[in-house]
């Protein structure tokens, strides 16, 4: 089964996520088909702490892949901060 899911990187104490889409039987961090996009939980200042291929993602989707559940987590605030009005 293919899934999107996240590929630590970073140092200790100051992570840093890939994410990818990889066959489930792949270790968390070893090989993978495609990155999609990062997360970074650690931004600070202006550095953008997400970033994610939502056309790429959709079209996984389609053809099967699963989303672990932190990715469909980021997913959604990936779509709701598009979605959000401009003041």
């Amino acid at each position: 089964m293919v899934v999107i899911r996240l590929a630590r990187g970073g140092a200790k104490k100051r992570p840093f996520y890939n994410i990818v889409v990889a066959d489930s039987r792949e270790r968390r961090d070893g090989r993978f088909i495609e990155r999609v996009g990062f997360y970074n939980p650690m931004a600070a200042g202006g550095e953008q702490p997400l970033r994610m291929a939502m056309d790429r993602i959709t079209y996984w989707k389609g053809v099967g892949a699963q989303l672990s559940p932190t990715v469909k987590r980021l997913v959604g605030q990936a779509e709701s901060a598009q979605v959000a009005p401009a003041a």
